[in-house]
């Protein structure tokens, strides 16, 4: 790698935001399998789980169990996320090292995925990161700040506003969410230039959905930005209920892919991350929308056809 390019770090979310809208519940054995198995390719961090209420995600109702039998390997953060004042609780008993806490900068998003206006979510939050102090390190998830898909445009200076006000409220890092897939290239460039100059003392994560096929370039435009960090999914599982059509987040192992082609170094090792990927459509009884575990890394060779060597040696 080049000395000039700087370390990628990347966030494992598939067994937390791949999981949690799968219509067939992923056996607690095999999420705790899977996390393990992530923990040994490399990543800066896993989001492992959710500490919300069984009823609205009963497809994460085996939280506390599953953070309490994975195999935690030195170098990796484990994060969770958690809705409140309760599951802020239950994350610290735990033992989880960052607490990911969410809400949207669209007010008609935020009422329809959290069921309250803006105000009353950051009332909210900042309760939960009044009560974790010390204990944790807390992250903050800011969903739609490319665009949502009831109201439109959300403008970058509202995305900063709600930025500063968490900003202020100590947290350690922040995740800029293109939540329902509408962000372009331009426009994150210009977000990520906007977040360092102002929040460069943060951990600043950015997350992309590929719902209109710009995951990868969105990456990449961060990128050269000057963004460092960014949540991906195995397989590219995941997606919002408000994005018709959404195919998911960006996949993990295509974005880790294309990065480290071009002499990034994500210290994640994909020898070890894809044979997981090649198992994820088995594991959640469906195809997912990942290329690479289907087609192979871009440096995979494949058997020279019959007859070519004939034909060379004929050219000759």
């Amino acid at each position: 790698m080049s000395d000039t390019l700087p370390r990628i770090f990347f966030n494992e979310v598939v067994t937390r935001d791949g999981f949690q809208i799968e219509p067939q519940f992923v056996p607690t054995d095999a999420k705790v399998a899977l996390v393990d198995e992530l923990s040994r390719c490399g990543y800066a961090k896993i989001e492992v789980t959710s500490f919300t209420s069984a009823k609205a995600i009963p497809m994460l109702r085996d939280a506390e169990e599953v953070m309490g039998r994975i195999a935690r390997v030195t170098g990796v953060e484990y994060a969770v996320l958690v809705p409140n004042v309760r599951g802020a609780e239950r994350a610290l008993e735990s033992r989880a090292d960052e607490l990911n806490l969410v809400m949207s900068t669209s007010e008609t998003h935020n009422l329809a995925n959290l069921r309250m206006p803006r105000e009353k979510s950051f009332a909210s939050l900042a309760d939960v990161i009044a009560l974790v102090g010390k204990r944790a390190a807390v992250n903050v998830s800011l969903s739609t700040c490319f665009g949502c898909p009831m109201e439109g445009d959300v403008p970058q200076d509202e995305v900063l506003r709600w930025a500063h006000r968490f900003a202020e409220q100590g947290v350690r890092g922040l995740t800029i969410c293109d939540t329902t897939g509408m962000g372009h290239p331009a426009q994150v460039a210009r977000m990520a230039q906007a977040l360092r100059e102002r929040f460069g003392g943060l951990q600043l994560t950015f997350h992309f959905h590929n719902t209109r096929g710009m995951g990868l370039a969105n990456v990449l435009a961060a990128v050269q930005a000057g963004i460092t960090r960014f949540d991906g999914s195995l397989g590219g599982l995941g997606g919002c209920p408000y994005a018709p059509g959404a195919s998911g987040n960006i996949c993990s192992e295509d974005a880790i892919h294309m990065l480290q082609a071009m002499g990034y170094d994500t210290g994640v090792d994909l020898s070890r991350l894809l044979p997981a990927a090649r198992r994820l459509p088995e594991l959640v009884g469906h195809p997912v929308p990942g290329q690479v575990a289907k087609a192979g890394r871009s440096a995979d060779l494949h058997p020279v056809p019959p007859g070519v060597d004939e034909l060379r040696r004929s050219f000759a």
